[in-house]
């Protein structure tokens, strides 16, 4: 029994000994170090319930090491879901690895690549703010966006943020924040040709073309309409400017960018808005993360920041009232 004790009270000493540096580790440290006490309390019963060597000490240590065992047996599957629940924080987990990962495709004004290769744009400047309250780096990572759910699903990324359209599809694979911008999915083409596609029923001529994957194809897919099948949106839009395809849809906020006098596309205009949607940022189901960004947003918010980049990219009028 004397060896039972020694031996706990030797990985006791390693405990405390043990590095504080690591949090989870000093964590699950603390945890064991409760258990190793219980069991420490029940060897002791034990000796001297030996010590007196009669039939009613024996049923005493039977009945303190029956208590012990129980009690000791509930600390540590309390240790272990605490333990469990800590390690499967997802602000934890990008805490500890340093980096936010934020699934993307070029997408002006959200995402996109200034002249240096930096990426910029409203999301993409609000997703460096978020990182840098949680205290990490982020890192942009352009994905094929008909595969956000399962690059999420995987961790190849932290969140999914590009302007990102809550839709049912959307909802059912990840936890979504609170809605930050009002949007829609518009038909873009030639200005020469615009009057004469001025309502939904007069479209079904036309040859589209849509990202893969988007709000936009889930439209044309409700409305029956075929469409060739690009990778980002600002495919799409080349597409049309180029005359391959008649005619695209695209975000709002992008159209209003991208098209018209004084844009990249001049000679490019939208007529009918197919819907009316809302933004969020997708992070992984039961993820801690959406309550985090949640609060960022409404600090951001509050003080002006959030408007502040809205007004650099000329969304401001978009921008969801906090």
């Amino acid at each position: 029994m004397q060896s039972v004790i020694t031996a706990l009270l030797y990985h006791g000493i390693v405990i405390e000994t043990g590095s504080a540096a690591d949090v989870k580790e000093e964590f699950k440290m603390r945890k064991w170090k409760k258990a190793v006490s219980l069991m420490l309390t029940a060897a002791m019963a034990l000796s001297f319930a030996a010590c007196g060597g009669s039939a009613s000490s024996a049923a005493g240590a039977s009945s303190a090491d029956g208590s012990s065992e129980a009690e000791s047996t509930a600390s540590s599957a309390a240790a272990n879901e605490n333990v469990a629940s800590f390690t499967e924080s997802d602000v934890a987990y990008v805490q500890d690895k340093g980096t936010l990962v934020v699934g993307m495709t070029d997408f002006a004004p959200m995402d996109y690549r200034d002249d240096s290769g930096e990426w910029i744009g409203f999301d993409a400047d609000m997703a460096k703010a978020f990182a840098e309250y949680l205290g990490v780096e982020v890192e942009f990572l352009e994905i094929n966006w008909d595969n956000k759910l399962m690059e999420l699903d995987a961790k190849g990324v932290d969140a999914i943020w590009n302007g990102m359209t809550i839709t049912d599809e959307v909802t059912s694979g990840a936890s979504v924040s609170e809605p930050y911008c009002n949007n829609g999915q518009v038909v873009v083409l030639p200005a020469g040709k615009a009057a004469g596609y001025q309502d939904v029923e007069s479209l079904s001529g036309l040859n589209f073309a849509v990202e893969n994957g988007s709000a936009g194809a889930e439209q044309l897919d409700a409305l029956g309409i075929a469409y060739v099948a690009k990778t980002t949106q600002a495919d799409a839009l080349m597409e049309v400017a180029s005359g391959a395809s008649d005619a695209c849809v695209i975000d709002l906020l992008m159209a209003g960018a991208m098209i018209g006098e004084g844009t990249s596309y001049p000679d490019l205009t939208y007529t009918v808005q197919l819907n009316s949607e809302e933004y969020g940022v997708g992070f992984r189901k039961g993820s801690d993360l959406v309550d985090a960004f949640n609060t960022f947003w409404k600090e951001a918010y509050d003080d002006g920041t959030v408007m502040e980049t809205a007004t650099t990219y000329g969304v401001q009028e978009s921008v969801i009232e906090k």
